[in-house]
């Protein structure tokens, strides 16, 4: 397939979703929230518009001339996917096809039904991909590995695949940066990139960096809006026992009656938990999130800086936000 008609797939898969009736949208949501209780939906509401955004055709035509995609030679990629967001290996396995390679994928269990359900929408609009595209229980005869998991797997993939030219992610998070400046409008998006998900994915700040005698009741005022995470289970079932530990251990905290905040120099939260910890000064800001870089996948605030993403939008990665900041087009191009 011709590089054009590879990106024709992805033009036509856009349109596809924009369109998609009532009856499959209500149709999908229920299988998802079957196959996952976590996936709610409102989250996967929230990841088919992450998809449509990512694949905005004018985005796409402008992100691929930055590469030599005519000239890659096909290879076979391993792709190992996570499952603690709905749809979240979409980016590997587009960026795959797009550079004209097959793709064999091991998929989560956590995220089986969506997946299928995206990749038979690809193979039904491009039959072609039929042959490009295939799902197994174990890789074999692959050429590289592209692997998401968590710290402890990633031992376990570096073990296995070390061999093959590969890109293995870990464990990630992401904090925020607050002044006490922040307007309403400000911290209700901050939830957002907060609550989103429940707080399960490496986008989700699960920190928020204050400064001395910051004064929370504003936020978590405006944050109200947010208790109807309780109303998952799983989510209420997290608040609950992570309130019993703090409560039996006599740790000192704040309780929303839907959110816990402790203060912590950990990094990452459990969920239905946020942490806070206190900045001095901007050097001691800057110098807290230099010695953790490998650790943040993003910086939210509203601090003027290209480093940082504004409050609300880290749920609404665009096409070359590649995870762990790994270019992975660049990868599948250069094996």
């Amino acid at each position: 397939m011709k590089l054009e008609e590879r990106l024709g797939t992805f033009v036509r898969l856009n349109q596809t979703l924009i369109d998609l009736s009532s009856a499959e949208y209500t149709e999908i949501k229920t299988q998802a929230a079957k196959n996952n209780h976590w996936f709610n939906a409102s989250n996967v509401d929230q990841a088919i518009l992450g998809l449509i955004n990512l694949t905005e055709p004018i985005k796409m035509k402008s992100w691929l001339k930055g590469y030599e995609t005519k000239l890659v030679k096909q290879k076979v990629i391993g792709l190992i996917m996570a499952g603690n967001v709905p749809l979240v290996g979409f980016h590997d396995l587009m960026c795959t096809l797009l550079s004209g390679h097959k793709a064999v994928i091991k998929l989560s269990s956590q995220d089986l039904f969506l997946m299928q359900w995206i990749i038979q929408k690809i193979c039904k609009i491009e039959p072609e991909f039929i042959n490009q595209i295939n799902i197994c229980d174990q890789l074999k005869d692959i050429d590289a590995v592209i692997a998401t998991g968590s710290n402890n797997t990633a031992r376990y993939f570096n073990y296995y695949f070390g061999k093959y030219p590969h890109i293995i992610r870990k464990n990630r998070t992401s904090v925020a940066v607050l002044t006490g400046n922040e307007t309403c409008t400000e911290l209700k998006k901050l939830g957002k990139d907060v609550f989103t998900y429940f707080g399960l994915g490496c986008r989700n700040v699960s920190k928020i960096l204050v400064p001395k005698k910051y004064d929370f009741s504003i936020l978590l005022d405006v944050w109200a809006t947010f208790k109807k995470n309780t109303d998952n289970f799983k989510y209420q079932n997290n608040y609950d026992y992570n309130k019993s530990i703090y409560l039996v251990n006599g740790i000192t905290h704040l309780d929303t009656g839907f959110l816990l905040l402790a203060e912590s120099e950990a990094l990452t939260s459990p969920i239905s938990v946020l942490y806070y910890q206190h900045y001095q000064s901007s050097n001691d800001l800057n110098k807290y999130l230099h010695e953790h870089q490998e650790k943040i996948q993003c910086v939210v605030s509203g601090l003027a800086s290209k480093k940082f993403i504004p409050f609300g939008q880290t749920q609404i990665p665009e096409i070359s936000d590649y995870a762990d900041g790994i270019d992975v087009m660049k990868f599948l191009n250069t094996i």
